[in-house]
């Protein structure tokens, strides 16, 4: 017989609580080659990240990478590491502060926030046992992803649905699939992109790049590719650039298929050669910054294209906390959530 996870004795009078849990993708503990190893043999064995069959992939996961890229992913990591420790986790922390904060204005004692990483600690689990302690009833899952993809979104539904599968009390759910053309969210990364040219001044043309995933998903009816180049037109609408000033491109390509074109680091390599002197790089699948837009953009990218000609890449860091980010965010949860508050 399975066991079911109790909830709290049931105290008559007492008013139900929402909960909003904001997940994002997750981060090694530590920036070493151990923790990396853990955190990469969770990530990479799940199904909607890697869809190759599972005694196949368990053999090239065991026997090749999680031998030889823990170092080197781990080396990666300490060029952005700082005092606080990952800047994911950081930034998902303030985040989730400034929401909490938002909800004591709006809606006081009402709202609960907090957050999880799909992979690594906080877990989602974790999260969700501690809200469930604390006397949610209704819950808000909203994944930091704008656009959607089985790769992110869904595995974020697979994480939910097997904890609450030990559950014998159910909490109401809902559940945000996606944000990828949404009024605040556009207006707020056009906010960004305009902020850091009056700051640093504007280069000659503005690229924006996602995060790739392989090529055969978008063919097996994942609907994140078109989802990125919306974001990516409406964006360029809202900024005024006419067609030449921007281009999208994805980035953080593994392995030998072939993912989503154009890639970035071709795109830069071919823009520095052609003699293109300076780009501005935003990355609008990314709610919160980490290692692919602090290391791979801002470091290794901005080295790739300085090496073959070009003069300067200035890294446009994502929404994070900003307040125009956390009000969205807000209006975000709330529209969700109608009929609970």
């Amino acid at each position: 017989m399975p066991r079911f996870r109790g909830m709290p004795a049931y105290e008559h009078g007492t008013p139900a609580l929402t909960g909003v849990l904001l997940c994002n993708l997750g981060t090694p503990d530590a920036p070493t080659a151990s923790a990396v190893r853990r955190y990469l043999a969770e990530f990479l064995w799940d199904p909607r990240v890697v869809e190759v069959p599972r005694p196949l992939w368990w053999l090239i996961l065991h026997g090749f990478i999680l031998r030889t890229r823990p170092g080197e992913v781990a080396h990666k990591y300490e060029q952005i590491w700082d005092d606080a420790g990952s800047p994911l986790r950081v930034i998902s922390d303030a985040q989730a502060t400034a929401l909490q904060q938002a909800f004591e204005a709006s809606f006081p004692g009402a709202v609960r926030v907090a957050y999880a990483m799909r992979y690594g600690k906080p877990s989602i689990p974790k999260a969700m046992r501690e809200m469930a302690d604390a006397g949610v009833q209704r819950l808000l899952v909203l994944p930091a992803y704008p656009q959607y993809s089985g790769s992110t979104t869904a595995s974020t539904f697979d994480a939910v649905a097997r904890e609450l599968m030990t559950w014998r009390w159910l909490p109401e759910l809902r559940f945000v699939r996606n944000y990828h053309d949404q009024p605040g969210y556009i207006a707020a990364l056009a906010a960004s992109v305009r902020e850091h040219w009056s700051r640093y001044g504007r280069r000659d043309r503005l690229l924006m790049s996602f995060h790739g995933v392989p090529k055969r998903y978008l063919t097996n009816g994942d609907p994140y590719h078109c989802e990125c180049l919306k974001t990516a037109r409406l964006l360029a609408e809202a900024l005024g650039l006419s067609e030449g000033e921007w281009y999208a491109a994805f980035q953080s390509r593994f392995g030998r298929e072939e993912w989503l074109k154009p890639y970035t680091d071709v795109t830069l390599r071919e823009w520095a050669k052609g003699g293109l002197k300076g780009v501005d790089v935003i990355c609008p699948g990314f709610s919160a910054d980490c290692l692919e837009t602090l290391e791979e953009i801002a470091i290794q990218n901005r080295q790739l294209f300085l090496d073959h000609g070009g003069e300067e890449l200035s890294y446009i860091p994502a929404l994070n906390a900003r307040p125009d980010h956390i009000a969205f965010l807000h209006e975000l949860a709330a529209e969700h959530m109608s009929g609970w508050l």
